[in-house]
């Protein structure tokens, strides 16, 4: 029985740990069939010792998104490897520490400006970058993190995630022409390292053990994987400009 990614190829940024959500997209794209490459930044060698627990080799390039040079030569590098790509995962996240933690007041705009090019600007980026790979359409996913609400301790990534969500609207609206789609999935807390670099953390995943009405467990990112792989395929062909949450529910929680 073939996957529902079968021949499909498919670019995925952020996997840095086994407990990534990007890892959990790749492990199940490719048992769905898809051909999969990574991309990663600062240390592609780390990604790359991670790459080899996936079921198949997948050759991992180095992304800087605020890098003019790397977005400019992706294409190519993807194009060798690939030929062309059907589907780009967004899992790309990163504010400085006084702009976490309880220091909204006081962050300022340099680390915002970083957090916000970092986590919203870049899937415009990406996105353009991958482009030219995409002449028979294809789905763009990212990643968010609920911003209608402030979150304990999230700060400035909170107006970043909000930003991340109105680009990924704006992508699905001028890129439809082309047949490519963009929709997120809003995940719900996942021990990853990026989560563990925001201080106070499980201040705010303890939410999640009074409110979710399904059993959450920050120790499995697989359905956050699941959700990302099923928007790649094409049981979504005529979705775009959405948010799927992948939550246990509690985005639909009252008081």
């Amino acid at each position: 029985m073939s996957g529902i990614l079968d021949g499909k190829r498919i670019l995925i940024t952020g996997v840095l740990m086994e407990s990534s959500i990007a890892f959990h997209a790749a492990k199940v794209a490719q048992e769905q069939g898809a051909e999969v490459i990574l991309t990663a930044f600062p240390r592609p060698t780390l990604t790359e010792r991670i790459a080899k627990k996936l079921p198949k080799p997948a050759k991992v390039i180095e992304l800087d998104v605020t890098s003019t040079e790397h977005l400019d030569r992706l294409a190519g590098l993807v194009r060798d490897e690939l030929g062309s790509l059907d589907g780009v995962v967004h899992s790309i996240g990163f504010a400085p520490q006084d702009a976490l933690g309880g220091n909204f007041l006081n962050t300022p705009f340099e680390s915002v400006a970083t957090a916000m090019h970092v986590s919203a600007f870049s899937l415009k980026s990406l996105a353009m970058a991958c482009l030219p790979l995409m002449s028979e359409g294809g789905s763009v996913v990212g990643l968010t993190f609920d911003a209608q609400y402030a979150w304990p301790q999230y700060d400035w990534m909170g107006p970043a995630k909000a930003a991340l969500e109105a680009t990924s609207r704006y992508l699905a609206r001028d890129l439809g022409q082309q047949d490519i789609r963009c929709n997120l999935i809003s995940a719900g807390p996942i021990g990853s390292m990026a989560a563990k670099s925001i201080p106070g953390f499980g201040e705010l995943a303890d939410v999640w053990n009074t409110r979710s009405p399904l059993a959450w467990d920050m120790a499995d990112p697989e359905p956050a994987g699941r959700g990302i792989v099923a928007l790649l395929s094409d049981f979504f062909p005529k979705t775009t400009g959405e948010i799927i949450h992948v939550d246990g529910g509690v985005h639909m929680m009252g008081a």
